[in-house]
């Protein structure tokens, strides 16, 4: 069946007013922009925690890209405050990468947390919630906490 002979979607409630609708536009494109930076910071702590220094030998391999995309994007996590490099060493989280690194992790384990509450396999629910956690606001999770606070 094409394109042209489907029925239309008939919607349940008129469109917002423009001003409404692009607000979550802007917050989705705000989301997207954070999240690679959150994911680099998050890991960057997750390699340090374990023992190890966060080189960008590792970092490029965890997140299976190449360590040119790596170097580039450390710079910028320099430029805006939120790692430091030493040469010869690694990298390392300055107090503003730690707190972000921090935060992502909350979020990441809520989301994680309520997948798995609704009955989602663990691997599934880690691999979905490395998505969601950049997308899902406050009261959202907030949400979440209470929908699993209500299950126990």
């Amino acid at each position: 069946m094409g394109l042209a002979s489907r029925k239309p979607v008939l919607r349940d409630e008129p469109l917002p007013d423009a001003e409404v609708h692009s607000e979550g536009f802007r917050q989705t494109r705000e989301a997207r922009r954070s999240a690679l930076v959150e994911d680099y910071v998050e890991l960057i702590a997750d390699l340090i925690e374990d023992g190890n220094e966060a080189r960008q030998v590792d970092i490029a391999a965890r997140l299976g890209v190449a360590q040119p995309t790596v170097a580039k994007m450390l710079t910028r996590l320099c430029a805006d405050g939120l790692v430091s490099r030493k040469p010869y060493r690694g990298v390392f989280l300055t107090e503003a990468g730690r707190k972000m690194a921090e935060e992502s992790r909350v979020r990441h384990q809520t989301v994680e947390a309520f997948l798995r509450s609704l009955g989602v396999s663990a691997e599934t629910a880690r691999i979905d919630a490395e998505g969601i956690e950049h997308h899902v606001s406050g009261e959202t999770l907030e949400a979440f906490r209470r929908a699993m606070a209500h299950r126990t």
